[in-house]
Formats: structure tokens, C-alpha cells, sequence
């Protein structure tokens, strides 16, 4: 031990961060130095275990470490606007004991959580009690079937002729499902299968985009800001200059390099860092570079054509889910985390609402590329 403490401070601190959340508590009573070390801020050795308790969805199944953390003063109060960003809302509306933030920290906490649409549900109390009030909004609909708080359910259609139209249905009945075969119907694509891809997930919502592949023989039909949602411009040719790549199954996809400096490279107006507000779970926590571990499935294919060689035709419907107990259950016979299992299954049926902000949150290139946006059906003035 006494070895040990003669090492550099920021060298101890990596090792600390190996730790778990009991051992670590443990260890920064042992010696004034070590409970320096793990009181700086600015080494910070919580956030390691932290992130690995929540990206284990076991908060509140651990030795109680985590839930109480905000009362030990030897750890950094910012690490809880991650733990506020990413925790399940019933470990921090029934386990947690919240910490003493200021209103600048709550209203991060809420900025990196939800999406810039709900930020409608802010009046003139505080960030805290509107965050709080958010999170028991989504933990109720999460686990019942009520639509009080939203009667209707807005999304997004980006239409082949480089226009989108924010649509509306009414929440009680929202099935997209039933929305989308209305669409290809009067695009007269009933004959092609509905194809369902899962954008990107966040602590609370999961975005999803309903289309159609086919093979088209001339490109009136083809929507190209259908393929470039999915796949970012340029995202491509970026990594290929770096020959950061990971070869799956399904194809070859880009990874993220650790900075969101590309000098010379991406155009200016196209920004390929990482999103931080909202915060993607775990699963997509580098978004919207493709994320190892199966979860990312936007790519099923690369470069302009999707698998067998299919291009996106007519409109493409995006939607925000709830995300409940029961979303990461198998809803039946089919591949998990793409088409039918995103929309059918226990768990599948609550929606929330998805407007301008929220996409361009989401994917801001596409806000230079949709040529009208239109509030409500119809083709625009």
C-alpha cells in the first residue's frame, strides 16, 4: 500500500476507477491521501463504476451504493447529472436520494435526458420539479396504457420529394403500424414488405423509422433523405480515411473516432460528434457512429443500397416509443431489434410525440436537407 500511494495521483485514479462502487467507498477511508484522491473532481475515479452500474440496468439491485451516493461528500456532485441522465426512472423516483443540485444542473439533467420537445412541459416552476415531473409522467404511461397527458401523438414523414410534414394521430388509437400501411397505400406500395429500423435509443424513448425497400426501376421513387437519415453523409468516406472500421454479419459500419475534430474533412456544416443532449443509452452511446454490441442495427448494408441491394422508396415515418419494462422482450418469431419486433409485443404499444426539434436533435444534417417543412398533411405552399 504504502508503494502504491507514492504513485502519481492521476495513475492511482485509474486504478481506482476499476473498482466497484462498494470497494471504492471502502478504499477512500483508508488513508488521508486516497480520500483526496477520490474527493478531486477533476480526477474523478466515480465515474468509471458509476457508468458500469447503470449501463447494467441493476441500480437498485446492487448493495445500495448507488442509491444513496449523493449523501457521501467525497463524491463530485457532477457525476449525477449522468446518473439522472442515464438511470431507469423507477430507480430514481423510488430508490435514489436525490442530490442538492442547482437549477443550472437540473435543467442539464433534463436537457441530457428527454427530448428538446418536452421541454413544453416547463412553466414557471423549477428544473427540478419539472424534470421530476417529466420522469413521473414517463414512468406512468411506461407501465400503463393512460394518454391523458397527451391526447394526440405527433411524428414525422419525410416524403420523397426532399419535403417532411409533422403529422399528428390521435394517442388512444396511435398504431403506426395502421398509419404506415395508410401511407403505402396511397403510394400504391401495399405490395411491399414494411421495413422497421431502430434509429437510436434513449433512456426513456426509442426512435423508430417505418419505410419500404424496393428495387426500383428509375429513381422517381426513391427517397433519398430516407437513406440519408439512416446514414449520415459522408459518415462513410470520414472513417474510411481513418480504416476505423468493424465487419458484423450484416456489413461493415464506421466507428466513431474518440474526438469530434475532423479537420479537412467533414464538411462544416455537418457535425458527426457524438449526442449528448438527449444522451443515448448505452446500447447506441456512440451515436450516431455505429456502437458494437448488437444493439445498433440502423445498417443493415452500406454505402447507397441497404441489403440485397434495396433502395428506400416512398415516405418514411419516424416515431418516438416509450420505452417499457417489457420493450426489450421478444415480441414474437422474428429478429430482434428490427422491423416487426419494434412495433409488435408486449411493451410496443405507447407513444410519444416527435416534432422539428427533436429530429433535428437527433440527426441535424438533415435540417439543411428537408426543403420544406410542413405542419400538418399536404404538400406545402
Amino acid at each position: 500500500m504504502a508503494t502504491f500511494l507514492t504513485l502519481p495521483v492521476e495513475l492511482i485514479a485509474d486504478v481506482l476507477s476499476e473498482l466497484d462502487l462498494d470497494s471504492l467507498i471502502t478504499i477512500s477511508y483508508l488513508s488521508r491521501r486516497l480520500h483526496d484522491i477520490v474527493s478531486d473532481p477533476s480526477l474523478n475515479p466515480w465515474r468509471k463504476p458509476i457508468l458500469r452500474s447503470l449501463r447494467s440496468g441493476q441500480e437498485g439491485e446492487s448493495s445500495g451504493s448507488l442509491k444513496h451516493l449523493s449523501v457521501r461528500r467525497i463524491v463530485p456532485r457532477h457525476n449525477w447529472i449522468e446518473i439522472l441522465s442515464l438511470a431507469s426512472p423507477s430507480f430514481i423516483l423510488l430508490d435514489a436520494t436525490l442530490p442538492n443540485l442547482s437549477s443550472e444542473e437540473w435543467e442539464e439533467c433534463f436537457n441530457r435526458r428527454f427530448l428538446p420537445g418536452w421541454r413544453k412541459w416547463h412553466k414557471d416552476g423549477s428544473w427540478k420539479a419539472t424534470y421530476l415531473e417529466v420522469l413521473h409522467r414517463v414512468y406512468h404511461r411506461s407501465r400503463t396504457s393512460c394518454t391523458t397527458d397527451e391526447s394526440w401523438t405527433k411524428y414525422i414523414v419525410l416524403n420523397r420529394n426532399g419535403t417532411a410534414n409533422e403529422l399528428e394521430g390521435s394517442s388512444r388509437n396511435f398504431n403506426p403500424l395502421a398509419i404506415f400501411n395508410e401511407m403505402k397505400l396511397q403510394n400504391n406500395l401495399m405490395h411491399l414488405e414494411t421495413r422497421i429500423r431502430l434509429v437510436v435509443q434513449l433512456a426513456d424513448v426509442r426512435i423508430i423509422a417505418l419505410g419500404t425497400l424496393n428495387r426500383p426501376r428509375s429513381t422517381l421513387t426513391v427517397n433519398p433523405n430516407a437513406h440519408t437519415f439512416l446514414h449520415p453523409p459522408g459518415i462513410d468516406d470520414l472513417q474510411t480515411l481513418r480504416n476505423n472500421r468493424v465487419v458484423t454479419d450484416h456489413g461493415v459500419y464506421p466507428l466513431g473516432p474518440d474526438t469530434a475534430d475532423y479537420p479537412g474533412v467533414s464538411p462544416p456544416s455537418i457535425d458527426f460528434s457524438k449526442m449528448t443532449h438527449p444522451l443515448p443509452a448505452s446500447s447506441h452511446h456512440d451515436y450516431p457512429w455505429y456502437t458494437p454490441g448488437g444493439g445498433d442495427k440502423r445498417w443493415l448494408g452500406s454505402g447507397e443500397v441497404e441489403e440485397e441491394g434495396l433502395k428506400w422508396v416512398g415516405g418514411l415515418m419516424i416515431i418516438a416509443q416509450i420505452v417499457t419494462p417489457k420493450t426489450l422482450e421478444l415480441g414474437g418469431d422474428w429478429p430482434p431489434l428490427q422491423d416487426l419486433d419494434l412495433v409488435v409485443g408486449p411493451g410496443r404499444n405507447q407513444y410519444a410525440s416527435l416534432v422539428w426539434n427533436d429530429l433535428w436533435a437527433i440527426a441535424p444534417w438533415m435540417e439543411e436537407r428537408i426543403t420544406n417543412k410542413i405542419d400538418g398533411p399536404g404538400l406545402g405552399i
